[in-house]
């Protein structure tokens, strides 16, 4: 009996010592990928309220040497930079809600069993990941639709997305029938199923597409660049950035050393690009944790299919 006591607890003892190395490595691990995400962040807001002729001389990693707004004042004293600000939200208010309600509907089209077309549709969508018309035949149709100068290129082109089509089916195939079916015996129709049903319990994958277009819409400035360049009161407030960040950088053959000088600040590529960077990826950040607890659960039931 004691002999098996002392066999147990030096087995005892080497399987805690395994635990540990192996949770010191994890910890090891996690901690360098910490590092490596969080620093660039905290790199980029440092340099944003640095000083933009101070931070040439380098060393600037987690914290400010000298504190100034200017970069950030060089960002927004433009009225075009309000006006993008506007075009920008309204775009992804308006784009995102489009494309979701559009997509959700056709998915739940193509998940009802009953419907024997589902799957030709499906093949059909899933072609145009694949294969599309080109530039230069896209503008041109665009063209002839009268989208140019128009607000609408930015929201009515993309009001399907295939992928995202692809991940709410996969995510409404995986309801039980049985609501369905119930729902009908009480008289129900599609309309009422979709919205009083499936879109409640779709939440989870909703939020987390809403939160992709609601990003691709934000950071989207080659529409603009493309389709409305001639509209000033269009222009969204990506594509006014980088016309502020090529108008700095061309005065100087570095691009990251160039300086604008203007009436009372002075300011370089580096130090705009940083500054717009973090005000950029203020409303994702800000509306990220919102929608966070929705991610794991969207994305895993969305996007496996059983």
């Amino acid at each position: 009996m004691e002999a098996s006591n002392i066999i147990y607890k030096k087995g005892h003892k080497k399987f805690q010592l395994k635990n540990l190395v192996y949770f010191l490595i994890i910890g090891v691990i996690l901690t360098a990928f910490v590092i490596i995400t969080v620093y660039p962040i905290l790199n980029t807001l440092a340099i944003s309220f640095n000083d933009a002729l101070d931070a040439l001389r380098g060393g600037i990693y987690l914290w400010p040497r000298k504190w100034s707004l200017n970069n950030y004042s060089t960002v927004l004293h433009k009225e075009s930079m309000i006006t993008g600000l506007c075009i920008s939200v309204l775009r992804t208010v308006v784009g995102t809600v489009l494309q979701l309600s559009t997509t959700a509907l056709i998915a739940f089209v193509l998940s009802r069993k009953k419907f024997i077309f589902s799957k030709p549709i499906s093949v059909l969508y899933v072609l145009t990941m694949y294969v599309n018309g080109g530039l230069i035949p896209t503008f041109l149709l665009y063209r002839n639709l009268g989208f140019m100068n128009s607000f609408w290129v930015y929201v009515i082109p993309g009001m399907v997305s295939a992928f995202n089509m692809l991940v709410i089916r996969t995510y409404m195939n995986g309801l039980p029938d049985s609501l369905e079916e119930s729902a009908m015996i009480d008289g129900a129709g599609y309309f009422k199923i979709f919205t009083r049903i499936i879109v409640p319990l779709c939440k989870p994958v909703f939020a987390t597409i809403a939160l992709f277009i609601a990003v691709g819409q934000w950071n989207s400035w080659f529409d603009n660049m493309l389709y409305n360049r001639m509209a000033d009161n269009l222009t969204t407030l990506q594509y006014e950035l980088m016309k502020l960040l090529s108008s700095v950088s061309q005065l100087s053959g570095d691009p990251n050393t160039a300086a604008l000088t203007g009436s009372s600040a002075q300011v370089t590529t580096k130090s705009v690009r940083a500054a717009a960077t973090v005000l950029t990826s203020l409303p994702v950040v800000a509306l990220y944790p919102f929608l966070q607890r929705y991610f794991v659960t969207g994305l895993t039931i969305g996007g496996v299919k059983e």
